[in-house]
């Protein structure tokens, strides 16, 4: 028990006498320890591995562009059939949602007098034809006339130059001549006169089977009903509608692109859509507007899909995709795509040695969404691109990346 409180005094001795007699010594000592301490402190800094990724090593494809817009389905055409002429409506109604045909009657309304007209019309076109042979037997005499002056009068001047009939004789041959002459003129202006009222008839027949074919509305082509026909009995004037027809088939998708956008595209482009519901739609670019929207700026397209089943309603929400020149592209997990502090849309990518190693953010351009993932530009035709643990870095940050080939 002895030995301890011994031992104990000799430590304190030997400390105090370092303290006191070799504290130089001593403080050389503490030196290189703390150096030494320092020393493997900055080895642990450097060799601390960065925060744990995945990366991609990605390789730019071409892949064919497209112009994605939010449109809606519109009808190729939609008429409202109205009325020519005032009538009543005789014809049974037909029921809105039914398919007509072109030249289907839609409306007949009740002819009233215009048969009676038409007759009429008719009747003074015969009197009208009549009067023309008559015309014409009246132009003919009178040419005979003429002709029988001119010989009186050839006579009359021969006869008198041979001293055996007077000057008055010929002055009168003269005068007959003149009035045949005059006759030929009048029976001429006769025959125009009757040929153009056979003219004038003619127009009257056919104004009146015009207003007849005016009482039978008809449908100007194949299309559904979208309201009911005029009912039974209903008197209605000129300008009144007698129903709705709409052509669905082929029917429009119907979509407004922005400015930076419409250059890319042109007639007769492929397109695609796609709706609410219903399978994948597929036609072509049939219009691109020359004249922006006064209000947004944008150009109206149109693209065309056939519709043969009218399963297609006009007015539907659809999606628009329209082909444009192919780029060059990256397809990545959706789950890649980031947002940095700004708000831009975009990647996170390994830059640098494996060893030495920091994430970068990168803006990408969204193509469009695919069954493998989506499509993007604006990388390098080579790229690492962190696909987890992108969430959990920021630029400059060292990462250790564990690299996963497309595909994978």
């Amino acid at each position: 028990m002895k030995l301890i409180p011994v031992i104990t005094a000799i430590f304190v001795t030997a400390f105090l006498y370092m303290l006191i007699i070799d504290r130089d010594r001593l403080f050389a000592i503490a030196q290189i320890d703390g150096d030494a301490a320092n020393a493997a402190t900055g080895s642990s800094q450097v060799t601390t591995p960065g925060i744990g990724v995945v990366a991609l090593r990605s390789t730019a494809r071409e892949v064919d562009d497209a112009v994605v817009l939010r449109g809606r389905t519109e009808a190729a055409r939609e008429v409202e059939v109205r009325a020519e002429t005032s009538g009543r409506v005789v014809s049974d109604p037909l029921r809105k949602g039914a398919f007509v045909e072109t030249d289907e009657l839609l409306c007949e309304l009740d002819p009233g007098t215009r048969e009676i007209d038409l007759a009429e019309a008719k009747a003074r076109l015969s009197e009208a034809e009549s009067r023309v042979p008559t015309a014409e037997a009246a132009q003919a005499e009178a040419q005979a006339r003429l002709r029988e002056a001119e010989i009186n009068l050839s006579n009359a001047q021969r006869l008198s130059k041979g001293g055996y009939q007077s000057e008055t004789s010929v002055i009168s041959a003269e005068a007959a001549m003149e009035a045949a002459a005059a006759q030929v003129q009048s029976a001429a202006s006769g025959l125009v006169s009757a040929r153009a009222g056979i003219d004038a008839a003619r127009a009257a027949v056919a104004a009146a089977e015009r207003e007849i074919d005016k009482l039978s509305i008809r449908a100007p082509f194949d299309g559904l009903l979208e309201t009911d026909t005029a009912e039974l009995g209903l008197l209605m004037q000129t300008g009144a509608p007698c129903a709705t027809v709409v052509q669905l088939d082929p029917i429009k998708l119907v979509g407004f692109v922005p400015e930076v956008d419409v250059d890319k595209i042109r007639v007769g482009a492929p397109a695609r859509g796609r709706l609410a519901s219903g399978p994948p739609l597929t036609g072509e670019v049939r219009f691109v507007s020359r004249s922006a929207d006064e209000t947004t700026r944008t150009f109206r397209v149109e693209v065309v899909v056939p519709n043969a089943d009218l399963q297609i309603r006009d007015g539907q929400t659809a999606e628009i995709m329209i082909e444009t020149d192919g780029r060059q592209a990256h397809l990545l997990p959706q789950s890649a795509l980031t947002l940095d502090d700004d708000g831009r849309l975009g990647v996170r990518l390994v830059d640098g040695e494996a060893t030495d190693a920091v994430a970068r953010f990168a803006p990408v351009a969204l193509l469009r969404d695919t069954a493998q993932g989506v499509l993007v530009a604006g990388l390098e035709p080579e790229a690492a691109i962190i696909v987890v643990g992108q969430e959990y870095v920021t630029d400059g940050v060292r990462v250790s990346p564990s690299f996963r080939e497309a595909g994978q």
